[in-house]
């Protein structure tokens, strides 16, 4: 069965057809096209019109586009409409409607992506899930996401971003969810906004899409809880919340970090919960939490969604934790690299360098007498005038007492770096770079190195060039 006929596409957008086609599936970049797909020529850095002759090459079913591109033959099978990223959203509402299932949205600071895989994870072994790639939660991702989803669906979870006020709202309101969760709200994106509480506000503008008898899952333990709670209280006909704080309905009582899991001792409507998590972090658990309180919501088992939130693991870049080989022929050569490079805030800082301060180093196995907890932290980014007191506090986080060298990045860490005891300061680099040229002089084996930054910051460089140094362990 087709995602797409033509003449359905066409209903849809209100476009004009060139041929009569079908596709399985709808791309905006030929690099990852499979045949088959509707091939979409949106503009970004480059215009998609540009690649639209390739992307038949490759055996797109059909293209999307405002005109018909040089290259292009003209019987070609196309999809004519007057502006493509506005025939997208049309498409991504259109395969909402069709959608007879449930919808579960997800925001927040941080946090969005991996709680959404904790939500496949949960949803996929028991309906049709169907939940969006990577991070494509804008305003062409969303969209995308909804566009791709087959009829038969019966769970989808679309994650939901922004970057500037007024984003969330309409992107919600397209996806129409039965269920709408926030992580939590941090000091992400400030430059765009006057304080933390716009940040909240516009984050419970997810809330907006709810449909009639929609549920709010949201954190309780923020300052901003009460203006999440308003908006919840306005739109959902039920609010659950999870966090640490008495009162919430799903409530953290215990954790416990481990190099590779978290065990979480909760409860959950007056229920003590046990479970594990398949990596270390409290921001992971709660998270986690939260998931449940969905996974209630849509009536799951909670031993099954409990069961299956132990085969979850953060992807590259969110806190994947990696053995990496000094020398083949001797596992005791190794240490342990934490990939936290995608996205920083205070917050998620926060988070990470505590996940670090539990990590178990091994001592006696390489240059350094005593394993270590090193940090590569790159600057954080979209803080707004209050940034250089961000980067400075946390130089007062309780965890950066447990790490024994720090290394900097980024003209914004500066204060940082010169705010650290002298014992603890490792290298300090204007560019990721010229760390990432002296990567094997920052880890030892028997070491747990943590790399920390926004994606801007390209501290992903220092996780490359740690990566080529050694060998991925076998389990």
């Amino acid at each position: 069965m087709s995602l797409w006929t033509a003449a359905d596409a066409a209903k849809a957008t209100g476009g004009t057809l060139q041929g009569d086609w079908s596709v399985n599936g709808v791309s905006i970049d030929t690099r990852t096209l499979a045949p088959g797909d509707l091939f979409v020529a949106l503009k970004a850095a480059r215009d998609g019109h540009d690649f639209v002759a390739q992307a038949l090459e490759k055996g797109a079913g059909a293209a999307m586009v405002t005109h018909v591109p040089d290259g292009v033959a003209q019987d070609a099978p196309l999809l004519i409409v007057p502006d493509v990223l506005e025939a997208l959203g049309a498409l991504g509402r259109a395969g909402r409607a069709r959608m007879k299932g449930k919808v579960v949205a997800v925001t927040g600071s941080v946090g969005k992506t991996s709680t959404k895989e904790m939500l496949r994870i949960v949803c996929e072994h028991r309906h049709r899930t169907h939940a969006a790639e990577a991070s494509y939660n804008n305003h062409w991702g969303v969209p995308l996401t909804l566009a791709r989803m087959p009829a038969d669906t019966e769970l989808a979870v679309i994650e939901i971003g922004m970057s500037n006020p007024g984003e969330i709202s309409p992107l919600s309101m397209m996806a129409r969810p039965h269920v709408a969760m926030i992580t939590t709200v941090a000091a992400v994106h400030l430059e765009a906004f006057e304080d933390v509480a716009g940040i909240a506000r516009e984050k419970a503008a997810i809330f907006d899409g709810l449909e009639p008898g929609g549920v709010a899952v949201l954190n309780g333990d923020l300052e901003t809880t009460p203006i999440l709670l308003e908006a919840a209280r306005a739109r959902a006909a039920k609010t659950l919340t999870f966090g640490e704080k008495p009162g919430s309905h799903h409530r953290l009582t215990g954790l416990r970090l481990g190099d590779e899991t978290t065990i979480v001792e909760a409860r959950a409507w007056r229920t003590p919960v046990l479970f594990k998590i398949g990596a270390p972090g409290r921001h992971f658990a709660l998270n986690a939490l939260g998931v449940l309180a969905v996974a209630h919501v849509l009536g799951l088992d909670r031993a099954m969604a409990v069961a299956d939130l132990g085969r979850w693991t953060p992807p590259a870049g969110r806190g994947m934790r990696e053995t990496l080989l000094l020398d083949r022929l001797d596992e005791k050569l190794s240490f342990e690299l934490i990939d936290d490079a995608f996205n920083a805030n205070p917050t998620s800082m926060a988070a990470a360098l505590e996940v670090l301060a539990a990590a178990q180093p091994r001592d006696n196995v390489g240059r350094h007498a005593h394993g270590r907890r090193v940090a590569v932290l790159g600057e954080m980014l979209e803080l707004g005038p209050d940034e250089e007191e961000m980067h400075l506090g946390l130089a007062s986080l309780p965890s950066m007492a447990s790490l024994d060298v720090i290394h900097c990045v980024g003209e914004r860490m500066q204060v940082l770096y010169e705010a650290l005891p002298e014992a603890k300061r490792g290298r300090f680099a204007r560019s990721a770079g010229k760390l990432a040229d002296r990567a094997a002089r920052l880890v030892d084996a028997g070491d747990v190195i943590l790399v920390k930054g926004s994606k801007a910051s390209r501290v992903s460089l220092v996780v490359d060039a740690l990566r080529k140094l050694g060998h991925p362990a076998t389990k």
